[in-house]
């Protein structure tokens, strides 16, 4: 989940590189580096440890140019984040390569190297490919072979850029696994992880297909599939804009993101209704015939995509009345699942590179299932490319770590998915149209929501002290207070965890006390009454309730319940939505006033793209 960019052109190429790192500093900021062909032929490389501001003030006190170049912004995975470790490695002083990924027979191959003589410098995966091809340059004709013989010995995933004195005028990438966009300038190319990096300079892009390897030049692009075979990408052009990375006027992309959340789900919803009833056109041509064909839906994601997942399960089921199953990726994939007949595959990702979310869609197509939905924010992504039907959210980009306008836009998204599997299941048509009336007005309600903003934060400043958090809910709510929880904990860095409201009980129960405050979401809906005797529960053991509630609920402040009210009453169907904001701004909240870094959280990154 680190980020590279690559650069072959007529001018300096330091400049785009180091535009194209700030932009995919999201995917990792441990440390970063450069490394370009200077004017003399010679291979010059600059890294520090740290985010890429680091890496620019060491280039302001030593420059590099040069035509052709690589960079790198890692999150670690082999090796704790320093100078040493930090991409691009080297292979002598002559070649240099960055990559995205784990490499996993790399100590198989590392030790293949020491006993032929290889001196190792870090403690990484990348290091030891770097050495594998400058070892096969010997017996190659061109860097391009060199790369192409050396990936046949890798097992894992890799994005892969580099750069020789051997062949000076081209960058060389392959892929397994990971992301690889190329892009396309007027005598100049370009190569990254993303196509954020390369906005500025281009919105014209190819994508590698697994197992690609590709040569890059100024005046072209020459790829080869995993058959060795010559091949050609089409080339498509970009919708996104370069001024939509930029942070405008608030504080953080999070805070900024937030704000947006009104008119990221007005996009998503757009085009996809029409006399108040949901097109199913939206999501692919052959949809109709597939979702009326579906008896049952597997819902797999990670992370806040595997929230939104559990989230749908509640209202496909009560909606559909058909069985509904949710599960992380990354436990998918190592069972034998067992797919009854007619069963949708849903798989749901921010950034459609997630691996472990890829691999199991790429599982998921061996067993049988009637069809691989795919719902995403990104459209130029490996899951929308190899998905049967997708829907796209249209949240935009997402700069911040921790996800907030994403999560929305998938519910909003697996709404419409619940109404067009519910109109083949009985729903009739006025059913759906009320429906789909409370989801038209979900953007407006949003709006009144982030008028809490300055009540949430006065409440934040009684969290600022506090080490640990227990979240809440019952039914639908309780993944949205699973995504309280994990929104908490990923940026103010205080533990939190979330639990069904009746399993207080069972055991949570026993952690409440004065220093632990509780957090709970409370929607007028049919569960309330069951809701407020688990607030006695706390109230009984000395624990402090925060509870986010209707404003016709009939639950007040008093000593020990702070209570907070919705602007306006919510409907079943808008409750997982309108009761995400306010948790996504008590932790935003939060984490300011602790000083943490809100966008970059230590230890994480945007785009997990590896296992």
């Amino acid at each position: 989940m680190c980020g590279i960019v690559g650069a072959v052109s007529e001018r300096n190429v330091v400049p785009i590189l180091m535009e194209g790192l700030r932009r995919l500093e999201y995917r990792g900021y441990d440390s970063a580096g450069i490394a370009v062909i200077a004017a003399g032929g010679e291979v010059r490389r600059q890294r520090t440890e740290g985010k890429v501001q680091k890496l620019q003030d060491a280039l302001e006190a030593g420059p590099l140019a040069g035509y052709c170049g690589i960079a790198h912004t890692r999150w670690a995975t082999h090796g704790v984040p320093s100078e040493r470790n930090a991409h691009p490695h080297m292979a002598g002083q002559d070649l240099a390569i960055v990559h995205n990924g784990i490499i996993e027979n790399f100590e198989a191959l590392r030790e293949e190297l020491e006993a032929a003589g290889t001196r190792f410098t870090s403690e990484t995966d990348t290091e030891v490919v770097a050495h594998l091809i400058r070892s096969e340059l010997a017996d190659s004709d061109s860097l391009l072979q060199a790369v192409k013989k050396t990936v046949t010995r890798l097992e894992g995933a890799y994005a892969l850029a580099v750069v020789s004195q051997s062949d000076p005028d081209c960058v060389i990438v392959a892929r397994q696994g990971c992301p690889v966009v190329i892009g396309l300038g007027i005598g100049e190319s370009f190569v990254a992880s993303d196509v954020a990096a390369l906005l500025p300079v281009t919105r014209r892009f190819m994508f590698l297909e697994e197992g690609d390897t590709a040569c890059i030049t100024r005046v072209g692009i020459d790829i080869y599939d995993g058959e060795d075979r010559h091949i050609y990408r089409p080339v498509k052009e970009s919708e996104l804009v370069a001024d939509a990375m930029e942070r405008g006027p608030y504080r953080h992309y999070m805070e900024k993101e937030i704000h947006e959340q009104p008119r990221a789900v007005t996009e998503t919803l757009e085009e996809r209704i029409a006399a108040g009833r949901v097109l199913e056109q939206a999501f692919g041509p052959e949809a109709a015939g597939i979702f009326e064909r579906t008896r049952a839906v597997q819902i797999v994601a990670c992370g806040t995509s595997y929230h939104a997942g559990l989230v749908a399960k509640y209202f496909i089921e009560r909606l559909c009345r058909i069985h509904c199953s949710v599960e992380i990726a990354s436990e998918y994939r190592y069972r034998s699942p067992v797919v009854p007949e007619g069963t949708l595959y849903v798989t749901i990702s921010q950034s459609g590179e997630t691996l472990d979310t890829l691999e199991a869609l790429r599982t998921a197509k061996k067993l049988g299932y009637l069809a691989i939905l795919g719902i995403c924010n990104v459209p130029e992504s490996g899951l929308v490319r190899e998905s049967d039907l997708v829907l796209m959210t249209r949240a935009g980009p997402e700069i911040g770590v921790a996800s907030t306008k994403a999560f929305t836009t998938q519910l909003a998204a697996l709404s419409l998915l619940g109404l067009v599997l519910a109109r083949h299941r009985g729903l009739d048509e006025e059913q759906e149209k009320a429906l789909v009336k409370e989801l038209v007005e979900v953007p407006a309600l949003l709006e009144s929501i982030l008028k809490m903003d300055a009540d949430i934060e006065r409440l934040a400043e009684r969290f600022v002290d506090k080490h640990h958090a227990l979240f809440l809910g019952r039914g639908i709510q309780y993944p949205v207070a699973m995504e309280g929880a994990l929104k908490l904990k990923e940026i103010s860095y205080i533990h939190a965890e979330a639990y069904p409201a009746g399993e207080l009980k069972h055991g949570p129960l026993a952690l409440v006390d004065a220093d632990m405050p509780v957090v709970t979401v409370a929607p007028n809906d049919e569960l309330l009454e069951k809701l407020k005797a688990n607030i006695q529960e706390v109230r009984a053991r000395g624990g402090e309730m925060f509870v986010f509630t209707d404003p016709v609920s009939g639950i007040e402040s008093t000593e020990g319940v702070t209570v907070i009210k919705m602007p306006q009453p919510v409907s079943d169907f808008q409750a997982p939505i309108a009761y995400t904001l306010p948790l996504q701004l008590l932790a935003y909240h939060v984490a300011v006033l602790r000083g943490t870094d809100v966008d970059q959280p230590r230890n994480l990154a945007k785009s997990v793209t590896v296992e």
